[in-house]
C-alpha cells in the first residue's frame, strides 16, 4: 500500500500536472489558431475594457439576466465553484504537500470548513445530476459526456470525505482520493472541464463584442 500511495503522489502527480499544463496551452493555441482561421476580424476588436467589464459583471450573483432567470441555479453554480476551488487550495493538507514538496505554504482554511465546502460540492454535484434528469430542456441536450464531467467532479470530494473521516478502509480511499484528484486535473483539458480554462477567453470574446460593435451590454 506504501508503494501504491508512493507512485500516485510521486510519478502520477507529475503525469497529471504535465498533461494538465501541457494540454491546456495546447487547447488555447489551437483555439487561438482556429480562431485566426474562422473568425479573424473578432481578433482586431477585442478590447480589454470591454472584456474586464464583461468579466466583472459576470462574477456578479444575480447581476446578469441569465443569473436572474432560474435563481436556484445560480446559487447552486456560485457556491459549488467558490467550494470547488477554495477546499482543496486552502486545505491544510494539502498546503503540507505543497510545503513538503516545493517548500511552497501559504494561509488555510480550518478542516470543519473544508469539510463543509466538500458536502457543499458533493451536494451540488447531486443537485447538477437531479437537473439534468428532472428538467426536460436540460435532459434532451445533456451528452455523455456531461455526466462524466460530472462524476470526474464528485469522485475526489466524495473519496476525500470517506478518507477524512475514516468511514471505509482509510490506505484504499487516500489512494483513490489521489487518483480521482488526478484524473480531475488531467482531464480539464479535454472534458467539459475545459471551460475552467476558456471561460475568461469566451466572456473576454463576447464582452468585446457586445461592448465595442454592438455597443449593448452582455449580461
Amino acid at each position: 500500500m506504501n508503494a501504491a500511495y508512493e507512485f500516485v503522489t510521486g510519478p502520477l502527480a507529475w503525469a497529471a500536472w504535465g498533461i494538465f499544463l501541457l494540454g491546456s496551452a495546447w487547447r488555447l493555441f489551437s483555439m487561438y489558431q482556429l480562431a485566426k482561421q474562422k473568425d479573424a476580424v473578432s481578433l482586431s476588436y477585442m478590447s480589454l475594457f470591454y472584456s474586464m467589464r464583461s468579466i466583472v459583471n459576470w462574477l456578479i450573483p444575480f447581476n446578469a439576466l441569465g443569473w436572474r432567470k432560474n435563481p436556484a441555479m445560480t446559487v447552486a453554480t456560485f457556491v459549488f465553484h467558490i467550494c470547488l476551488l477554495v477546499a482543496p487550495i486552502f486545505l491544510v493538507a494539502h498546503v503540507m504537500l505543497w510545503d513538503q514538496s516545493f517548500g511552497v505554504s501559504y494561509v488555510t482554511i480550518p478542516d470543519n470548513v473544508a469539510d463543509i465546502m466538500t458536502l457543499v460540492v458533493i451536494a451540488a454535484c447531486l443537485f447538477f445530476a437531479g437537473r439534468r434528469i428532472m428538467q426536460p430542456e436540460v435532459r434532451y441536450i445533456t451528452t455523455p459526456q456531461d455526466w462524466v464531467a460530472l462524476v470526474i467532479v464528485l469522485a475526489p470530494f466524495l473519496t476525500g470525505f470517506l478518507a477524512y473521516h475514516q468511514l471505509l478502509d482509510y490506505d484504499l480511499m487516500i489512494i483513490l482520493h489521489v487518483v480521482a484528484g488526478e484524473i480531475m486535473l488531467a482531464a480539464i483539458p479535454f472534458t467539459r472541464l475545459s471551460h475552467m480554462v476558456f471561460v475568461a477567453f469566451t466572456r473576454a470574446y463576447m464582452g468585446s463584442e457586445f461592448g465595442g460593435v454592438r455597443h449593448a451590454r452582455d449580461w
